[in-house]
């Protein structure tokens, strides 16, 4: 296993063809990923929306690169090619058609950025403590990700344990990997582990909880106070029906707090029941009449 890190992290022959190649496979996947509607509450869905598998991509170009110009030019090149890819693969498949190019503005801004990141981030290969204070950027973007998906994974599990487990990974491992220096590599990691264990316990300590309106008092189906609602599995989170200023009107409100299948019972004054299954997810639901 340390061969393959070894030649991951510095011992490729990453030659302009390969790059560009890579680029372009690293952009249909990722599209792919987008495109199919039954990977986006799954782990997969991370590198179209977040920037850990991104980063390690960067890393790799980076630690297999010549110079710094050749480690800036290259990261830049890989990116303007694999990004604007992502989009233009999902043009056809998308609602919003050649709009969907409007969010790349964002990407665009961060691919800019890889010029002067992988100039910089190749005096990681320097070996020097300083170097890792360059790579530490890159493991709080990390963080970051780990911090939402293993959030995700406590709403939803088994979903986004892959991603979770990646994550937490990379924040150990990234100096272990990049690093010849014993030193740097054990307070790195001893680094990463505590800020895995810190974000673990904060996500444990702070469940995540989806808070939304999910019906309305219209004639198809009437709330007021003398209504009661209920889940048929309380696991799921509470629900409660309340009065909206901003409407001027009753809701039914909801705080789930796990995703999966239950059945909501909406009960009248006078005894009748109406039941909808109930399917939800990290930040969206959906609610059918039975």
């Amino acid at each position: 296993m340390s061969k393959v890190i070894k030649k991951l992290f510095g011992g490729i022959n990453l030659t302009w063809p390969k790059l560009i190649i890579s680029a372009v496979i690293a952009g249909v996947i990722t599209a792919v990923i987008a495109i199919i509607p039954e990977l986006r509450y799954t782990s997969f869905i991370g590198i179209t929306v977040s920037f850990e598998v991104w980063v390690l991509f960067g890393i790799l170009i980076i630690m297999n690169s010549k110079s710094n110009l050749d480690s800036a030019l290259k990261c830049l090149v890989f990116f303007l090619i694999s990004q604007p890819l992502v989009y233009l693969i999902q043009v056809p498949f998308s609602a919003l058609g050649w709009q969907l190019l409007g969010y790349y503005k964002y990407w665009f801004i961060w691919t800019i950025l890889c010029f002067p990141m992988g100039f910089v981030g190749y005096w990681m290969k320097k070996g020097k403590w300083w170097g890792y204070l360059i790579l530490l950027p890159m493991i709080a973007l990390t963080a970051m990700s780990y911090s939402t998906y293993f959030s995700d994974f406590l709403f939803y599990m088994p979903r986004f344990i892959l991603i979770s487990v990646f994550c937490a990974c990379a924040m150990i491992l990234y100096p272990v990997a990049i690093f010849e220096n014993k030193i740097i590599k054990a307070v790195g990691a001893a680094v990463g582990s505590a800020a895995v264990i810190a974000i673990t316990v904060i996500c444990l300590l702070n469940p995540p909880v989806y808070s939304t309106e999910i019906m309305g008092n219209n004639e198809e189906h009437p709330l007021d106070p003398s209504y009661t609602v209920s889940l048929a599995d309380s696991s799921y989170g509470d629900v409660k029906i309340i009065y909206l200023e901003d409407v001027e009107d009753y809701m039914l409100h909801a705080d789930f707090k796990k995703g999966g299948d239950t059945v909501l019972t909406v009960v009248s004054p006078d005894g009748e029941k109406t039941e909808y299954d109930l399917h939800i997810e990290r930040n969206t639901y959906e609610l059918t009449k039975k």
